[in-house]
């Protein structure tokens, strides 16, 4: 059957996608529909934090499935009410309010810190964000998504957004001194804008600078959260405690869910009426969620996630002094790498196919950088092959261009 064709005739074409139609997951790969396996280094972007048809996965999506898969927001929803119970003790002092979504918990986010500024903010408005930020495509959060391609011409709600340049802490300041933003909402790693880490310095500047101003200190865990970067969430690694998390992507085992954890200062600001949603969270995606933290927080399965990391950082580090023509920077933090490319664009998407046909799935962000977003199963065997094909096809795309 022609997929590719059925896709393009009944499918609004919002992505360009890489011609493979999946028939399954199983561990660290996926497979087509003529039997082909992939190493998935994209993981659904990452979302599949866990592989594909994890144990913990199965055996949660069975038990809930026998019992009931969506009950609506008036009763009781006791795997979501766990799994809130064990983010906010992993985090911060405060309440969950669940999402389908990473761009939705943008949105609730947004309105949390409008309620903020009305009833405790002093007289404070607006958002700051970092430049070349993604937090989401709906219309309010791609008001703060600072990517011109992305929020394009769309109509825009009326709120005040400024703009800065990551690790310029004075530049925040001099926001402050000339207008007073209600909050500041980053990416701890910038993942859409190019896989930028945030130092852990800046991190604690801007909350110092938060906790002087009277500014809630924001955080978009979306991408970075759910063990990406050897912790639960990125910001962990800079001891710094958000007044705001945003989440989504793995917490739901591959099934739709995010959500915020409010902090003590918003945490009772939604009154009943205020914000709402019909299916989040599902007990189905809740009760994953819960099978996803339980594997998370097992201390073998964190030292091997670690042990991973460092590996994959290592081989990459050997790699780059190999083809240092080829590898001029290497940037993220975690199973979040980005690797600039001094290419095209036009090459760089030659090179994500030719991966594609070693059976290396990887993505490309702002066009030239090949973005790693591996899943927490990574094996040592499978960082030793993708780093063989990567060499391999970086030195043939070279030979070929020079001929």
């Amino acid at each position: 059957m022609d997929w590719r064709s059925l896709d393009e005739q009944y499918i609004i074409s919002t992505y360009k996608r890489l011609p493979i139609a999946i028939a399954k997951g199983e561990g660290n790969y996926l497979y087509d529909t003529e039997g082909k396996g992939y190493l998935d280094l994209f993981t659904g972007l990452a979302v599949n934090v866990l592989g594909h048809s994890h144990p913990r996965i199965l055996k949660a999506l069975h038990e809930q499935g026998d019992l009931f898969l969506h009950i609506s927001n008036v009763f009781l929803n006791q795997p979501a009410i766990r799994l809130a119970q064990r983010l906010v003790e992993q985090t911060i002092a405060g309440k969950v309010f669940f999402t389908n979504s990473g761009a939705e918990a943008t949105e609730a986010a947004i309105k949390l810190i409008h309620k903020w500024t009305k009833a405790e903010g002093a007289g404070r408005e607006g958002i700051v964000v970092l430049r070349n930020s993604f937090h989401g495509r709906t219309l309010g959060a791609v008001r703060l998504t600072r990517q011109a391609h992305v929020y394009q011409d769309f109509p825009q709600p009326v709120f005040s957004v400024y703009e800065l340049d990551a690790e310029d802490t004075e530049g925040l300041r001099e926001i402050c001194r000339t207008a007073k933003p209600a909050a500041i909402l980053m990416e701890p790693v910038l993942g859409s804008g190019g896989v930028v880490p945030l130092s852990e310095p800046f991190l604690r500047d801007v909350e110092a600078i938060c906790r002087e101003e009277g500014m809630l200190f924001a955080m978009d865990e979306i991408q970075t959260g759910m063990g990406r970067t050897g912790k639960l969430f990125a910001y962990q690694h800079a001891g710094v405690t958000p007044d705001l998390i945003l989440f989504a992507k793995g917490v739901g085992g591959g099934l739709p869910l995010g959500g915020v954890i409010a902090g003590e200062k918003l945490m009772d600001l939604f009154k009943p009426g205020d914000h709402g949603t019909t299916f989040a969270p599902s007990p189905l995606s809740a009760a994953l969620g819960n099978a996803v933290l339980d594997e998370l927080l097992d201390p073998g399965f964190e030292a091997h996630v670690n042990e991973v990391i460092q590996y994959l950082w290592d081989g990459l580090a050997a790699l780059r002094e190999r083809l240092p023509q080829h590898l001029q920077a290497l940037r993220g933090k975690g199973m979040m790498v980005g690797i600039p490319l001094s290419v095209s664009p036009e090459e760089a998407s030659r090179l994500q196919r030719d991966l594609q046909e070693e059976g290396i799935l990887v993505d490309v962000t702002q066009k030239t950088i090949v973005r790693l977003l591996p899943p927490l199963t990574l094996t040592k065997a499978d960082v030793d092959r993708f780093l063989a094909v990567f060499a391999k096809r970086l030195t043939a795309a070279s030979s070929a261009k020079e001929a």
